[in-house]
């Protein structure tokens, strides 16, 4: 029988990968060279929020003004040279367990695996590069396509529609997140759950996939409904640093 699902979307801050602040720490090096301000991002934004508002609010947050378009593209460029060294070095950078074996077999077993994120397009690989994980998502939404999380996963969705030539439906789809602002493009019915069900059978791909996210050392009471929804029954936290 044919799947129901045929597209898996993924956000990757604690989802595949922990970057141990990797995020939070090239944000505070871009600000510390440009403004003299090791601005933490942690006291200004909220878990979820796309990079270029992450940049902006902070910018607006330690400098009390909007940034010009200059600065910022000069912001932004900054913090992505930092990236790439705060990545490298993070000794607190780590896949999650399973992650790797699992997206093979979602690869093998012919589910589409696409990103959906608030990390600007280049931050995203640069998070996934020092993993080798790149390799498993040819396609996306970042915080460079927009800024409601609704509308990237719609990009996500059109994108993967171009990529492998073929029409689908929001309710083919499952997004995979850690927080209420990554569910914000799913269909309805989102359902929070407190654990998975004993079960006999040895689970599907899929359902492996929704139960490695489920049982991530960062989030508690999250469930795939089957229709583009992850949610946590938790509000969203102050980030402590992607």
């Amino acid at each position: 029988m044919e799947p129901k699902h045929h597209l898996i979307l993924v956000d990757i801050d604690r989802t595949p990968i922990i970057t141990g602040g990797a995020g939070a720490a090239s944000w505070r090096l871009a600000f510390d060279e440009l403004y003299g301000i090791p601005a933490d991002i942690g006291q200004f934004t909220d878990t979820g929020m796309t990079d270029p508002d992450v940049g902006r609010q902070t910018f607006v947050a330690v400098l009390h003004r909007q940034p010009s378009r200059a600065e910022f593209a000069r912001l932004l460029e900054r913090r992505l040279h930092y990236l790439y060294r705060t990545v490298a070095d993070s000794q607190s950078y780590r896949v999650l367990e399973g992650v790797e074996d699992l997206l093979t077999e979602l690869i093998d077993e012919g589910y589409l695996l696409g990103i959906v994120t608030g990390n600007l397009e280049a931050a995203a690989h640069i998070k996934l590069h020092r993993a080798q994980l790149n390799r498993f998502f040819s396609f996306g939404g970042y915080g460079s396509d927009a800024s409601d999380r609704g509308e990237l996963t719609k990009i996500a969705i059109s994108r993967a529609c171009l990529v492998y030539g073929e029409h689908l439906n929001p309710d083919q789809c499952i997004a995979v997140g850690d927080t209420p602002h990554h569910a914000e493009g799913r269909t309805p019915r989102a359902s929070p759950a407190s654990g998975w069900p004993a079960s006999t059978s040895t689970p599907t791909s899929s359902e492996r996939a929704e139960r490695t996210v489920s049982s991530l050392p960062s989030r508690k009471d999250f469930r795939c409904d089957g229709t583009m929804s992850v949610r946590s029954t938790r509000p969203p936290a102050r980030r402590a640093g992607r």
